[in-house]
């Protein structure tokens, strides 16, 4: 059955090795039946900064700017900015989200933070509440569950670098904070993210090759398995939002990450 794949991506150059994988997915996906939609960070300049020419229709004689606030009162009144309503509509319609980018800093682009930063808007990613319970809908919950999540990110480095004792730091730890703190935390199940390393100076047959891996990842999304995030409001953390003291998962990014028995 045809699925809706969005890849949101963040690289400044079409010609780049991120333009050309970006390319080869859209083809591959297409060929086999799949809708792909995009959103071109770069080619479109969607505006990265959150401030308050978000809202036009704000009273500049009211309190000072708090963006989360405005953001909501946005959300809940239709009144947001079009690229805002274009993108969350993207994000509703898709069944896969791709969120590709060369790890610049040991993060993403500032352009694809600034996306998440006003896309991920109070009453639509954060601030949305748990009819009759008192509770949020996240880590786990939200208005984008139900979809599968996956990052494609490229890096200079050698796979050695990112490994455990790699000088860089694991890979997995350096992309906790996108997979669990931004994609779990609206709900979506996210798969093990693809990195390509050492991405520069590749032989044409090389580049050939990661794409093919790309495609066919991007193809299997659906029957990977997901990271086993725990649920906030699954029963694993008490009412602070700390894991129970019989969790016996250590400390760390890894303790959120639910063990197969349990704990």
């Amino acid at each position: 059955m045809p699925k809706r794949y969005h890849i949101v991506f963040a690289h400044p150059e079409p010609r780049s090795l991120n333009g050309f994988l970006r390319d080869r997915a859209i083809a591959g996906l297409q060929e086999q039946g799949h809708v792909v939609t995009q959103s071109d960070l770069y080619a479109t300049r969607f505006k990265a900064t959150a401030d308050g020419e978000d809202f036009p229709s704000r009273d500049l004689t009211d309190e000072r700017l708090i963006y989360h606030r405005e953001s909501g009162v946005a959300q809940a009144e239709g009144k947001q900015r079009e690229d805002i309503a274009t993108e969350q509509a993207r994000l509703l319609a898709a069944d896969a989200i791709i969120l590709q980018f060369p790890l610049w800093w040991f993060s993403m682009p500032a352009i694809l933070k600034g996306w998440v930063d006003r896309v991920f808007a109070t009453g639509f990613a954060i601030g949305v509440p748990k009819d009759g319970t008192g509770q949020w809908l996240r880590y786990g919950e939200g208005l984008l569950a139900g979809r599968r999540a996956m990052l494609a990110v490229t890096t200079g480095g050698r796979e050695a670098q990112f490994g455990a004792r790699g000088i860089h730091g694991p890979i997995d730890d350096l992309l906790f904070p996108i997979n669990h703190g931004i994609l779990h935390y609206v709900g979506l199940e996210v798969v093990a993210p693809w990195v390509a390393f050492q991405s520069t100076r590749l032989t044409e047959q090389a580049a050939d090759d990661l794409a093919d891996d790309y495609v066919q990842r991007l193809l299997s999304i659906f029957d990977t398995p997901p990271i086993g995030y725990r649920s906030e409001n699954g029963g694993d953390y008490d009412e602070r939002q700390v894991l129970r003291p019989d969790i016996r998962a250590g400390t760390g990014f890894a303790a959120h990450i639910g063990q197969s028995d349990g704990n």
